[in-house]
């Protein structure tokens, strides 16, 4: 058995499965079974689907240690919001309560001076977010 890459199935002496083309699972099991199984090695197993030697030993040695739930791609970046936290974010809805025509940049300055680090644009999401925008009057012309 072995992995057709521009065919994206699994083929072997009875036929072939198919996989989704998104399927990294899939994929990542194919590599790891052709490099250990079929005799094709871990360099050409990861050449062949993408992959660096490094990250290939990588994988095989997370899937043989907690098995094929390690195959699923993780969400990379922060894992929370590390710098709008849930003080600076009412400190921000404050700041535009008690002055609805200040801009995010003024607000972003007051929270500076007061030691709390944050950037214009941070400010911009959090207003934008809880729908703090000013809103414009626009007058309908009589015709």
């Amino acid at each position: 058995m072995h992995f057709e890459k521009d065919q994206l199935a699994f083929v072997g002496q009875g036929g072939s499965l198919r996989v989704l083309e998104h399927d990294v699972v899939s994929r990542k099991l194919a590599m790891l079974v052709e490099g250990e199984c079929e005799g094709l090695g871990a360099a050409k197993a990861a050449d062949k689907f993408g992959y660096t030697k490094q990250r290939y030993y990588q994988i095989r040695s997370a899937f043989l240690d907690k098995g094929s739930e390690v195959l699923t791609d993780k969400p990379r970046g922060p894992k929370s919001n590390y710098r709008r936290t849930d003080e600076l974010v009412r400190q921000v809805i404050r700041h535009r309560f008690l002055d609805p025509d200040a801009s995010a940049a003024v607000i972003a300055q007051k929270l500076r001076q007061s030691e709390m680090p944050i950037s214009t644009r941070s400010v911009e999401r959090v207003i934008a977010e809880y729908g703090l925008q000013k809103k414009t009057l626009h007058l309908q012309s009589s015709g």
